[in-house]
């Protein structure tokens, strides 16, 4: 028997995913280190990138074990460093800590399909380090006051059921809302707070994009997130709850791109996948049924710009296609 059975397409794939955001993240981290005027933030993102380098380096190997063409990723054309600062007051920490949120969901879901228990290990050893790199982004943002915390509720007393099926209303413009309980009030945070570091970080790509279409791109996502988190805040304000306020994380003047515009395009497209997996929650976990009609909203324009902007990766040939399985039809008629 051989050590190690075939790997599975689904394997592949979930290898393939993983290499692209890595290497991608690893781009990111190069700029991000060499512009990084805080000695604390400077080591968290330096020991990030040290152990996520071995990983890609795990995964190529594992690919040419198999004989599998190795993928391009993003390499050292896609990142400049050597340009002024397009982002100030703690964005890297911040968009680090998105990143490793996004990736905690990957590695989670990649385990599951899963089989042979060396690449079960790895997404198990990649899902520890995210979720203790996401730790540590969070403390050292709270720390700085760069970070603003859910609302406060007072703690319940005791335990209360639903008597009434008016829990559930909210459309009806005529009759009181109840108030948010704080299941919906922690996904609408999330989802304020998430918008928030996307935006800023959209509105920086689209300074310094290359192409024409592309800043237009970039300038409709920046739009597209400021509707939603102005859409949030104002439920918040009906609840009496306070809107959020984060204090961080802004993009500077440079028009300088760091990244290429390859780059920048593939990490908005993650960013909406990651949108629209939270809105799906959100919709899952509300029970006024207002607010599931507003994340499904949300939901549709997410996926109508991550379409439009899938449409503008092609015609630019920027969108590496993953592993396909094989065409039997096709290769009958040859």
């Amino acid at each position: 028997m051989p050590e190690h059975s075939k790997m599975t397409s689904s394997e592949l794939g979930t290898l393939w995913l993983t290499y692209q955001e890595k290497t991608m993240i690893l781009r990111m981290l190069e700029y991000f280190i060499e512009k990084a005027d805080d000695e604390e933030a400077k080591g968290i993102m330096k020991n990030l990138y040290d152990e996520l380098d071995l990983y890609v380096d795990r995964i190529t190997e594992l690919f040419h074990q198999e004989g599998a063409a190795i993928p391009v990723g993003f390499t050292s054309q896609d990142v400049n460093k050597d340009v002024p600062k397009l982002y100030d007051n703690g964005f890297d920490i911040m968009f680090i800590r998105l990143l490793k949120e996004i990736s905690m969901g990957m590695h989670s879901l990649n385990i599951t399909m899963a089989y042979r228990e060396d690449i079960v290990i790895i997404f198990k050893e990649l899902t520890a380090i995210t979720q203790n790199y996401y730790n540590l982004c969070t403390q050292y943002l709270l720390e700085k006051g760069l970070l603003s915390r859910a609302p406060y509720v007072t703690m319940p007393k005791k335990v209360e059921f639903v008597k009434d099926i008016n829990y559930l209303g909210g459309f009806n413009p005529f009759t009181k809302k109840r108030a948010l309980n704080t299941v919906e009030i922690a996904h609408m945070h999330h989802a304020i707070e998430s918008n928030f570091t996307g935006m800023q970080m959209i509105l920086g790509f689209a300074q310094c994009a290359d192409k024409s279409e592309v800043k237009k791109y970039f300038n409709e996502g920046a739009e597209l997130a400021k509707a939603i988190i102005k859409e949030l805040s104002e439920t918040f304000l009906q609840s009496n709850l306070p809107s959020i306020q984060p204090s961080g994380g802004n993009a500077t003047r440079s028009t300088v791109p760091p990244f290429s515009d390859k780059l920048m395009m593939y990490c908005t497209s993650l960013f909406c996948s990651f949108s629209m997996g939270g809105n799906s929650l959100g919709t899952a976990f509300s029970l006024r049924n207002d607010l599931p009609a507003k994340m499904t909203v949300f939901m549709k324009d997410i996926f109508e710009y991550a379409h439009k902007g899938a449409k503008i990766m092609i015609q630019n040939e920027w969108m590496e296609e993953p592993p396909q399985m094989e065409d039997r039809t096709q290769i009958i008629k040859e």
